[in-house]
């Protein structure tokens, strides 16, 4: 890597204004990165920060404005300049050729040549070293297709490196790893901050800005709000600057009173993925469903809604068993499902928000065949606002919504099913913490109005602010329930690891 000066900026955003339409989403930003410093950059959905990664990364170019790379004035037009400028973007879904291994991935284009064509030899030599410099046990011959989304992201980051880069930006990288997928991927971060790289950080959760963070910068509405070193801020300071305002209660718990059993599951399997599932939820109720990632929750909720078939146990509804072998039999029982990937399986990213909020219900909308386009703009525009869905227009495709605001179009769309029961997958993975607040309150409010609620989280605050109740999977089991003023996050990990014997008593 060539020698760089500490003294000045590797990269620097000056007055830089992008606009889309009639939407303004970056308003004069000045941003510089130093050499061997981790700049993080936080801010509400819609702040702008994806604006930004896409301008270092020459996939937009500003309409006012300037791209300084050590020193010197720059067109960043393309992607493929930006890497020529040393500038790498990471984004959060790694952009890899699946069939191909690691070392043709890092060395797509460039690979070394020998006389008789590749020097597969010295290129998987080269890949070996490189990963031996990260700490990285990866063999370079390991196909993509095989990795997990961490070592995909392991192996973005070996590729920047083996093009020079001297700034790597990460836009939500820990946002699909698990605990100890992230502590090594904040190994190696910090490592590049050693060799000197300039590291801008995009991260939703604030631990992360503080445990990893010396700079951070806060950006609203897509205008710089503060630039300063992480060590004169706190949480508090950190979400007033965000969201503009005091945020109160991250988890604003309204009093539900909970009534009689609404869903009782008793002996639910399915061969190699869970066994002997059983619990009952209740009218008003929370019921937090918490456990490591493969611990078998998401799969538990797929088969309460259909769409994954069981081997055997019974599902009952108020007391009457019920058989759900699809969606449509889990929607005219009342049951709805926000799944934790909302742009592959909550929404149709091009079909418009209008739309996206009445899909579950267009046959109640439909007369004759043909869709009532007053009625469904109706309902739309209802759901949408209860919800405060913020968009340009309904008309306009989901893609044009921030991530929170599409979050906002799922549950908008299930509710309008109207549920008895609302099963919710990582409701708030990958939103602001503002929206996040929001997203809460909705739910608790949900809750107050009598529905039963099964909330999966991956966050353990989230799940001991929220539920109720809370039942702990590990390897496809239920080990432990805990009620709301007993749980702590020590018995949830204990019971979520597997070290703790009891077994709940549904």
């Amino acid at each position: 890597m060539s020698e760089l000066d500490h003294s000045a900026p590797a990269i620097e955003l000056r007055g830089v204004r992008k606009s889309f339409g009639g939407v303004q989403a970056v308003r004069g930003v000045d941003l510089a990165l130093m050499p061997g410093e981790i700049h993080a950059v936080v801010g509400e959905n819609g702040a702008g920060k994806s604006t930004l990664v896409r301008i270092l990364g020459g996939v937009y170019r500003p309409d006012e404005g300037s791209v300084v790379v050590e020193g010197e004035r720059v067109d960043l037009h393309s992607p493929a300049n930006a890497r020529a400028r040393g500038v790498a973007v990471i984004y959060q879904e790694p952009a890899l050729f699946p069939d191909l291994d690691v070392a043709e991935n890092i060395f797509m284009g460039r690979q070394p040549r020998g006389r008789l064509g590749i020097d597969w030899r010295e290129m998987y030599r080269e890949v070996g070293e490189l990963m031996g410099s990260l700490g990285v046990a990866l063999d370079p011959r390991t196909p993509i297709q095989g990795l997990s989304v961490a070592d995909q992201q392991l192996v973005e980051i070996a590729k920047a490196l083996s093009l020079d880069a001297r700034v790597v930006v990460m836009d939500e990288p820990t946002a699909a790893l698990s605990s100890r997928e992230t502590e090594q991927l904040f190994r190696i971060v910090k490592g590049l901050r050693e060799r000197g790289v300039a590291v801008l950080f995009i991260s939703h959760r604030i631990e992360e800005v503080f445990e990893l963070g010396d700079t951070v910068t806060v950006l609203r509405d897509g205008e710089h709000v503060i630039t300063k070193p992480a060590a004169q801020l706190d949480a508090a300071v950190l979400i007033r600057h965000m969201v503009g305002r005091d945020l109160g209660e991250l988890f604003p718990k309204e009093h539900a009173d909970i009534g009689a059993p609404l869903l009782e599951v008793r002996g639910l399997a399915r061969q190699g993925v869970f066994e002997d599932v059983s619990f009952t939820l209740r009218r008003g109720e929370i019921l937090g469903l918490a456990g490591l990632v493969g611990a078998g929750r998401t799969e538990v909720a797929r088969a309460l809604f259909g769409i994954d078939k069981v081997d055997s146990g019974e599902i009952l509804l108020e007391g009457r068993p019920v058989a759900i072998g699809s969606p449509s039999d889990a929607v005219s029982a009342g049951l709805a499902f926000v799944p934790e990937d909302r742009q592959h399986q909550g929404l149709v990213l091009e079909m418009a928000i209008e739309r996206n909020a009445t899909l579950p219900i267009l046959r109640r909308l439909t007369r004759l065949g043909l869709i009532q386009r007053r009625r469904e703009r109706a309902v739309a525009r209802e759901y949408t606002g209860r919800l405060q869905v913020k968009a340009a227009g309904l008309d306009l495709p989901a893609t044009s919504l921030s991530g929170g605001n599409q979050q906002k179009v799922v549950l908008a769309k299930w509710l309008a099913t109207d549920p008895s029961l609302l099963i919710l997958d990582e409701p708030t993975r990958g939103i602001d913490i503002g929206t996040k607040a929001e997203v809460h309150r909705i739910v608790s409010g949900l809750a107050a109005r009598g529905l039963g609620i099964l909330l999966i989280s991956s966050e353990l605050p989230e799940v001991l602010a929220m539920a109720d109740r809370v039942l702990v999977m590990h390897e496809g089991r239920i080990t432990r329930e805990l009620g709301r003023d007993e749980a702590d996050q020590e018995k949830i990990m204990r019971a979520a690891t597997g070290q703790d014997g009891a077994r709940a008593a549904s």
